[in-house]
This record gives structure tokens, sequence and C-alpha cells, in this order.
């Protein structure tokens, strides 16, 4: 559900010089446009002739993320940023480029956890081979290799010296709309990887910054979560309950937010904003099918934790709806005062030098209702 597009890079493999592949990939760009866009696919071609990566040249191993060289730096980045690739190749005597697999070895970590396709072509394999041969190391880079591929013979897809337009355009179509189902699947194994990231409570389950691009989601975990506020206060007028993906969008950019996920399902959340001396802490929800498990005491705690280095914070603030009779138990449990009530509207504070009195729970730790 999420509403960020998902990048695939389209690699041309070859860099020989009038090869092939630089045909074959803009008949696939062409070919794939319309069901990219459909998908909610970037689609990036990405040369190795171009990124010109010499033979692997440094000195740390690819699993440690340390690079010397700008141009290690540089492809690093790009493939972090990508969801997933579609390799455009020819068969070298029955395998990949050494340029290809010369991209592979310089990384490790940015592979992990995304799929790859295989758009091949040769003349009597129509590549097939070369294919083979990557996918043991693709493997072996956690990158999930796909079923469906593109072989192209060139006695039958070139014509006059051009690659046909049309052909092996439906085989294309099934590359890409595989290729956008795994990425979808795995994409919590590729986000459990990434910096920021730490383990949750629940086996399987972690934590992460909450970022715009999760709008959709956070919008489904609210209207599951104030539902049953509304019905306790005996009202629909909760912002939360109404708001737009659009706005969602909006304040998610303004906030600093936390989310609890497992398998590529939101199960919990909080914010905190600073105004002045205090710290504000709202949207504090847990699905309702694993509420009673110290998942919405343990992100309470996590959103306090985050005002231990700001030494301008003097309270915490959050607010309920005054018959929310169960939230306010579990916020002075944790030591917050009722300050005011206003009409439908409870709030609470606590000084944010009492953030420390009480240990908070480890995360990764099994939950205590």
């Amino acid at each position: 559900m999420s509403t960020k597009l998902l990048r695939v890079l389209v690699l041309v493999c070859s860099t020989r010089p009038g090869a092939l592949g630089p045909q074959v990939t803009e008949w696939l760009m062409d070919t794939l446009g319309p069901r990219a866009a459909e998908l909610g696919v970037e689609l990036v071609r990405v040369s190795l002739r171009e990124l010109d990566l010499p033979f692997l040249d440094e000195e740390e191993h690819p699993s440690s993320g340390i690079y010397r060289h700008e141009h290690t730096r540089r492809w690093s980045a790009m493939v972090d940023a990508a969801d997933g690739f579609i390799a455009v190749t020819p068969e070298y005597n029955y395998g990949m480029p050494a340029t290809l697999k010369n991209a592979l070895d310089y990384l490790g970590r940015e592979w992990a956890w995304k799929p790859m396709g295989f758009v091949s072509y040769g003349n009597t394999s129509a590549g097939t081979r070369s294919v083979q041969h990557a996918k043991q190391v693709v493997t072996t880079l956690r990158l999930v290799p796909l079923g469906a591929t593109v072989a192209l013979r060139i006695g039958e897809s070139v014509q006059d010296g051009r690659l046909r337009h049309d052909f092996g355009r439906g085989a294309a179509a099934g590359v890409l709309d595989e290729l956008v189902r795994l990425a979808n699947a795995l994409r919590p194994m590729r986000e459990q990887l990434q910096p920021g990231a730490r383990p949750g409570p629940l086996p399987g389950s972690y934590l992460r910054a909450l970022t715009p691009d999760d709008a959709a989601e956070v919008l489904v975990l609210q209207r599951c979560c104030w539902l049953e506020e509304a019905q306790v206060n005996d009202t629909l007028d909760i912002a939360a309950l109404g708001e737009s993906v659009e706005q969602v969008r909006a304040w998610l950019a303004a906030w600093n937010s936390t989310g609890l996920w497992l398998d590529g399902r939101l199960l919990g959340m909080v914010r905190t904003r600073s105004d002045g001396d205090s710290r504000h802490i709202g949207r504090l929800g847990v699905v309702p099918d694993l509420r009673g498990r110290g998942i919405g005491r343990l992100l309470l705690r996590e959103a306090e934790a985050q005002t231990r280095h700001d030494s301008e914070v003097r309270r915490l603030v959050l607010s309920t709806g005054a018959r929310s009779l169960s939230n306010i138990r579990l916020y002075r449990s944790e030591g917050y005062q009722v300050e005011s009530t206003d009409g439908d509207t409870t709030v609470l504070t606590k000084a944010a030098t009492s953030t420390g009195s009480r240990q908070p729970q480890e995360v990764g730790s099994p939950l205590t209702p």
C-alpha cells in the first residue's frame, strides 16, 4: 500500500562497442512504459559502460560497507535506492559479461532482498546460459531471481539490423508484473536492513521512522484505531478519522513518527513534535487485535526517549478523549497527570526530566500486558 513509486534499475550489461544491448534496452523501456505507469514503477536505465566501474578495487570486503572510492559510493547509492533490477545481458562463452559480475561483486547489503529479472539475447541459446550463470551469483547476494524471463534469439528478433518491436512484448510485461509482486512482498525484509531500523517486541517485527510514503498504511491504521475512540466519546469529530491521504502525508513530513511493522503490516505508531519547552506526543495507536500486549506502552516510551537529548524540552504533553478511561489509566500509570479537561478532550502532562525515572522496556524483549 505504500504510496512510494517502486524504482527498478534496468541494467545495460554489455560494454562492447556496437553491442545490441542498448537497442534491446530501448525496446524494453518502450514496451514496459505503459505497464510501469499502471503499476507505479519508475524505470531507470543504467549503462554499465557509462558507469565505468574499474575491476573491484576496494580494500575492505563489500559486506563491511566501507568504501574508499567515489565510484563505489556512487554505485552503492544507486543500488541502495532501488527496489528491483532487470539485467539486459548477452551471453559470452556460456556465461554473463565480466562487467555484470564485477558490478555485482562491488556491493553487499545494497542488493539484499530485491528481485532481479533478466532479458537475455544471443544466437543458439538466446542468452539463457548467461542467465543461469548469473542466477548462481545473485542468489549468493540475497537477490531473488525471477522465474519469468525474456530470451531473444537474434536470428528471430532482429530484422535489417534492428530489433523487431513486436517481438516478446507479452513476456516482457510478465517479467515486470512478477518483479513488482516480489518487490512488494520482500519490502519488510529490505526495510529491516536499513540504517535506523531496530528489532521490535514481536518475533519478526521491527521499528522504523515513518515517512510521507507511508501515508496509506497510516491512514488505514488511524481508521481502525480511532473508531473505538469515537464510539466511547460519542463523536465523529476526531481528526484521525477524517483525514485524507494527502493530509496524512503532510503531517508525516512535519512530525517525528515511529511505526512498528510486521510482514508489511503497520501494527502501531506514535508521533512527537516540539513546541517551545513542550514535547507533544500524539497519534498513539495499536491495531485492535494486538491490544493489551504492551505495544502501546512501548511506543509511548519510544516517544519519550526522543526528548532525552533535547535540553530545551521541559514537559511532555498528550491528549485523549475525556471518556477514554483506558487511555487515561495507561498514561497515568506512566507518570502523566491530568492537567485539564475541556469539553471532550483531556490533556495530560509529565515533566520531561522524569522520563528516566522508569526503566523503558527493552526493544525486542517479550511484551507484558
